[in-house]
């Protein structure tokens, strides 16, 4: 009998050693897109109108927003890269971006800034949500990042798609930074993607002293690339470091490429500024340089049916230029 135990007892240890080196073994194969965590974050933001933001004015209507941080595979403190969507909210290719980032060893923070306003798209209506809410937003997640004990606060960039790259590109002006900022640190760098450049605010040629790399589309007709080199030559002249990279045969939302998609079809209903000028004027009230008038979506100049969709090859030369930038700036081995 105590040998039938004996050799039971080594048995059951011989299949727990094979077990656990099988897991072991199994969790060095994990792809490294796969995150080593994902935490959920309820951020603290408030819903205002664009002049509120403009004048500093916090007294709006309090709310909460969700984050998903995906901690990449690696030990200490990583790089994180924050992802702000456009009109439609966190859609599936969001994740082509994720993974890819979270491959390379860069956590993500994806802020969803529409769930919590009861929000699931802004297309049909922009006039939903100020636009620049969604700064709001990425600024309280910049809080959070910097407190986090397995983030570099030092190699935090911020990238945008859409209203997002619009949020993205002028979350660098320091004046915006001084009124809404209280994190304390700054984003390494700034990447929008299509942004919508045909608003101009007061001293937006103040900005933060990081690279800013725009990535657009030369037929996009939702947010036309015009507008954007034409204040992109402005900051140049103002010797600040950015660079607009154009792609040809790439329509509104381009890099849904990575995700499969190569065909471009209307956005029937959704709202483009496309032929409007939109300026900061007194007391922060955004007007329509046309007409003089406080700017409104029911303006002449907001029309329907834009174009949007995927160009597989553009979307790769983009985010391998993108992943090649960021190598370099967090000096990724």
């Amino acid at each position: 009998m105590l040998t039938d135990w004996r050799l039971a007892a080594t048995a059951i240890l011989f299949c727990c050693a094979v077990l656990f080196t099988c897991i072991e073994t199994s969790a060095q194969q994990i792809s490294k897109e796969i995150a080593a965590r994902t935490e959920i974050y309820s951020i603290p933001s408030l819903t205002i109108s664009d002049q509120q933001f403009l004048t500093g004015d916090s007294n709006g209507k309090p709310v909460t927003v969700g984050g998903e941080f995906r901690i990449a595979q690696g030990s200490g403190r990583l790089p994180v890269v924050v992802l702000m969507h456009g009109s439609s909210g966190v859609g599936a290719g969001m994740d082509a971006w994720v993974r890819h980032f979270n491959a390379m060893g860069i956590s993500t923070f994806v802020i969803d800034g529409f769930s919590g306003r009861g929000l699931t798209a802004t297309g049909p209506n922009q006039a939903l949500l100020g636009r620049l809410n969604l700064i709001v937003d990425i600024y309280h997640s910049l809080d959070i990042l910097a407190r986090h004990p397995r983030v570099d606060p030092e190699r935090i960039v911020l990238m945008g798609f859409s209203r997002g790259g619009q949020a993205t590109l002028y979350a660098s002006l320091d004046r915006f930074n001084k009124l809404w900022n209280k994190s304390g640190v700054q984003f390494a760098a700034y990447i929008p993607f299509y942004p919508d450049c045909s608003t101009s605010f007061l001293t937006d040629t103040a900005v933060a002293a990081r690279p800013i790399r725009i990535f657009h589309g030369t037929p996009d007709d939702y947010n036309p690339v015009a507008s954007c080199k034409a204040y992109v030559a402005r900051l140049k002249e103002a010797e600040h470091d950015v660079v607009l990279t154009e792609y040809p045969d790439s329509a509104h939302g381009f890099d849904a490429g990575l995700i499969g998609s190569n065909t471009v079809v209307e956005s029937t209903g959704s709202q483009t500024v496309r032929h409007c000028t939109i300026k900061e004027g007194e007391g922060g009230v955004l007007i329509n340089a046309a007409t003089a008038a406080p700017f409104s979506y029911e303006d002449s100049c907001v029309e329907l049916g834009p174009h949007v969709g995927g160009n597989p090859t553009t979307a790769l030369q983009a985010r391998k230029a993108v992943s090649d930038f960021l190598q370099a700036l967090f000096k990724l081995s």
